[in-house]
């Protein structure tokens, strides 16, 4: 059987390191990287599901879910 909680203390330090040297903790992203991942995808939508009108609608619903 595996050593799990030497494993998970070794991971925990790795993660306090990471964080010393200016590691961003997990769960967070820089605005423009994340519209550098999504700018792609949306591009590929637009020709596969045909046309700017639904992405415009889509964005557009997400913009009032999220409140903006």
């Amino acid at each position: 059987m595996s050593d799990t909680a030497t494993r998970t203390m070794l991971r925990a330090q790795g993660r306090k390191a990471y964080r010393a040297f200016g590691g961003r903790p997990s769960g967070t992203r820089h605005p423009l990287v994340a519209a550098a991942m999504v700018l792609p995808l949306a591009a590929l939508l637009v020709v596969v599901f045909g046309g700017w009108e639904a992405v415009v609608t889509q964005a557009s619903s997400v913009g009032v879910m999220m409140g903006r």
